[in-house]
């Protein structure tokens, strides 16, 4: 069982609202996604009655950490009172990151098509790319330590992971599933509920 855990993804990117393939790219959030974040914060700022309790953590990357320094200002809270884990980054798309799937298409027909054919094992070309299965390990590392009460601002693939590790999906549902950055995913008694 594991303790209570608030999950946010990362507020919305340019490259969110062009549909790249974004992965482990350091791109910052842009406007929308920074009203996004303050939302999220005012959300766990009505959940939470005791942060204090609470720990916080987000993937390194820019657009996490500007979401849970919004989020924590939101709270009341010092927004740079948290700490980042590297095994909540995103996962890395290789050759495809900055590119949209039409792009894709257009430089490897039949590449993206693949890719939808086994999203949870597909392993885009290129050096340090990764599957979502690869993903899976690094985040099931990450929830085995979780000792207490924790918010957590990360990434979509990251977020599909927990779905599947939770036993709340299976592998290809939740590798297809879309995952909301207006919403707050609470995981709580091994229970996964959107808010």
């Amino acid at each position: 069982m594991f303790p209570l855990v608030y999950f946010v993804r990362h507020g919305e990117t340019d490259w969110n609202a062009e549909l790249r393939f974004q992965g482990q790219a350091d791109i910052d959030i842009n406007v929308h996604g920074r009203g996004q974040a303050r939302e999220n914060g005012r959300t766990l700022a009505g959940l939470i009655e005791e942060p204090a309790r609470f720990g916080f953590v987000a993937s390194p990357l820019r657009r996490t950490r500007e979401t849970m320094e919004l989020i924590r200002a939101g709270m009341a809270l010092d927004p740079r009172a948290y700490r980042t884990d590297v095994r909540l980054l995103e996962v890395h798309f290789g050759d495809w990151q900055g590119f949209t799937a039409a792009e894709i298409e257009a430089r490897t027909p039949g590449s993206t098509a693949e890719r939808e054919r086994d999203k949870w094992d597909f392993l885009p070309p290129g050096e340090n790319a990764e599957s979502y299965a690869v993903l899976a390990r690094r985040v099931r590392s990450w929830l085995a330590e979780l000792t207490g009460d924790t918010v957590c601002v990360t990434h979509g693939g990251v977020i599909r992971c927990i779905f599947m590790l939770t036993g709340a999906a299976g592998r290809d549902e939740a590798a297809a599933m879309t995952v909301p950055q207006d919403r707050v995913l609470r995981l709580d008694q091994d229970r996964l509920e959107w808010l």
